[in-house]
């Protein structure tokens, strides 16, 4: 494990919360010597510990771990800033407006990376009435396939998913310019500015 919980860290939460070493070591069933142990960098908390401490601490666990607090300030976000993540084993797609720690099916999903895309992969946009259609020439085959397209600008997000044997192509309202996005199973995620 790359993170673990720190001294340093534990001793801020603590004097955050105005707990005593021996108030929280009486929430957590262990000595004040175990916790001013934790907080000198003599010793670290057992594993089995983590889940109670962040509660007395009044943190989530990967707030402890990483020595993080997470405030919600409810800052605006720009929709641009976005993740995309594709579960490998149901085919499920998450969009978060930032960073996240997103599991589906029991795997934690790492954010996908988009790639500009290329000469097999690339957009064919027509104006139709006030809607823009989308179309992309790929196969759509059970083996390779366009999984979603996506428009997405910095207030907006729009998300067609896609199947295969199915056409590869949706209608998007563009407002604004924004990224018009596709997942292909095989070479990723892509993107391109519209």
């Amino acid at each position: 494990m790359d993170l673990y919980v720190t001294g340093s860290t534990i001793k801020r939460l603590r004097e955050a919360r105005g707990l005593t070493q021996a108030r929280l070591a009486q929430a957590l069933d262990v000595s004040d010597k175990a916790v001013s142990k934790w907080e000198t960098a003599k010793g670290f908390p057992d594993i089995s510990l983590l889940e109670p401490l962040s509660a007395a601490l009044g943190v989530s666990v990967m707030e402890l771990l990483s020595g993080d607090t997470v405030v919600n300030q409810n800052k605006s976000a720009n929709m641009l800033r976005g993740k995309f993540y594709v579960c490998p084993i149901c085919g499920n797609v998450i969009h978060a407006s930032g960073e996240a720690v997103v599991s589906c099916c029991g795997v934690t999903l790492p954010p996908l990376e988009a790639e500009e895309t290329d000469a097999h992969h690339h957009f064919a946009v027509e104006d139709v009435e006030d809607e823009h259609f989308v179309t992309v020439d790929h196969p759509m085959t059970k083996s390779h396939y366009i999984s979603f397209l996506a428009y997405v600008t910095w207030d907006r997000f729009q998300l067609v998913k896609l199947y295969p044997e199915g056409n590869p192509s949706c209608r998007f309202r563009f407002q604004r310019g924004g990224y018009l996005y596709l997942y292909c199973n095989r070479h990723g995620l892509m993107r391109e500015k519209v």
